[in-house]
């Protein structure tokens, strides 16, 4: 229960706040802001490591949802200082360095959790954070005008930006891709548990699963995201998100761990185009002075269906079994694809 609501706290700050720190980061620069989520997450993460109950960690995974969001807050600096015929490309670059240290990092922190206790995993993240931030800090350069003073308030910012065609729904298919790209998450391992061979190595095994597949996705984001450039953005979304969908239905069939990594590889290298194109998506809808605010509301929207996604995961597996998930999230995607045809198609103007 107190994972669950740990796993929620931060997903749903982050819904909060995530609009009210992309207008800021257009109105004082969006390199600020990746520097706020580095040293504020650096801060956060230190404090975790030195708890004494699960109240206090709740409380501080909400302030982290709060003040971190790393990664739309990378995605804002890069798209506003990227020619929009690369977006794909850069952003596919980005998507890469997500994946992979999405990849190696449960991996990493689980070693450092064996051998030298849970705690030292935080104090080694926020470290990590540090570094990160100073490398923005002095590593990056942003030409920021600040805009004139706003005759507008936020929530009439908000509103128009909400009018723009497409917008509203592109914010659908960011809550429905992290809603069904975490609906497997809390079941996986246990799923892998239930394979022949693996009764003692269910966490190695794992482990190994998830990093193969999330390596094939960053090669496919960099490959994809430069296609999307040439293709048309909406296109690629369409295909990738489709092909993963239905790759997602043959994970509940495997009989073995070969079988669920060569299908979780497969997955990957569909999964990894959807970032790419629906980031570049979303900054070809708004003009580059509104690109914060629209990856804030792109923010909200993820991290609302990121902190439902295992909640409905759960629920499915307690009531049809551990395969249910998996048949669920296939579903959700390929929905997805049908919707990208026949709405997106009508409101983009990417491609």
């Amino acid at each position: 229960m107190w994972a669950g609501l740990l796993a929620t706290a931060g997903g749903i700050s982050m819904t909060a706040f995530a609009p009210l720190w992309g207008m800021v980061a257009d109105r004082y620069g969006r390199k600020l802001m990746v520097q706020r989520a580095m040293f504020g997450g650096a801060v956060i993460m230190a404090l975790m490591g030195a708890v004494s109950n699960v109240h206090q960690l709740l409380v501080l995974r909400f302030i982290q949802g709060a003040v971190t969001g790393t990664v739309p807050a990378s995605i804002a600096l890069v798209s506003s200082v990227t020619p929009k015929d690369r977006m794909g490309y850069s952003l596919g670059l980005m998507q890469m360095a997500f994946f992979t240290g999405a990849s190696v990092g449960p991996w990493v922190g689980g070693v450092m959790a064996d051998h030298f206790g849970y705690r030292v995993p935080f104090a080694v993240t926020g470290a990590l954070l540090v570094v990160a931030g100073f490398l923005v800090l002095f590593g990056t350069h942003e030409r920021f005008e600040r805009p004139a003073p706003q005759q507008h308030t936020a929530t009439a910012a908000i509103r128009n930006l909400l009018r723009l065609r497409g917008v509203t729904t592109l914010l659908l298919v960011y809550f429905m891709l992290n809603l069904s790209g975490t609906i497997i998450s809390p079941i996986f391992p246990l799923f892998v548990a239930k394979l022949p061979g693996t009764a003692t190595r269910a966490a190695s095994i794992t482990g190994m699963i998830l990093a193969m597949g999330g390596m094939a996705a960053a090669v496919a984001a960099v490959t994809i995201g430069r296609a999307s450039d040439r293709v048309g953005h909406r296109r690629i979304l369409l295909v990738s998100t489709a092909l993963a969908g239905l790759l997602t239905f043959p994970q509940a069939m495997a009989r073995a761990v070969w079988q669920l990594l060569a299908m979780r590889v497969g997955y990957g290298l569909a999964a990894g185009g959807m970032g790419p194109t629906v980031n570049a998506l979303a900054a070809s809808l708004v003009p580059r002075a509104s690109l914060g605010s629209i990856y804030g509301l792109t923010a909200a929207a993820s991290s609302l269906g990121a902190a439902l996604g295992p909640s409905i995961g759960g629920a499915a597996a307690a009531w049809a079994g551990l395969r249910a998930p998996f048949f669920l999230m296939g579903a959700m995607l390929v929905l997805l694809a049908v919707m990208l045809r026949w709405r997106v198609s009508a409101t983009s103007t990417s491609s």
